[in-house]
């Protein structure tokens, strides 16, 4: 059995994963993003396995923009 790893927040600011605390408390409200462990006082790490099941799990295709619908539809 091995042990896992532990990152903590900048690591997943670094990766993209998030931009700020808030969204990061809309992911795991709204999105099923794991809550994470206290490994102290004032102090939250995940486990990077389940960050990686969690991407993996996510949508790939993009949502698409508006404009180039418009732009699609006045060169019809």
């Amino acid at each position: 059995m091995s042990i896992p790893v532990l990152v903590r927040f900048p690591h997943l600011k670094e990766r993209g994963v998030v931009r700020n605390w808030p969204q990061l408390g809309r992911l795991i409200r709204d999105h099923e993003f794991p809550p994470g462990m206290l490994i102290g006082p004032n102090t939250r790490a995940w486990r990077e396995d389940e960050i990686e099941e969690w991407l993996a799990r996510r949508p790939t295709a993009s949502k698409s923009d508006p404009r180039t619908i418009a732009e699609q539809i006045t060169e019809n």
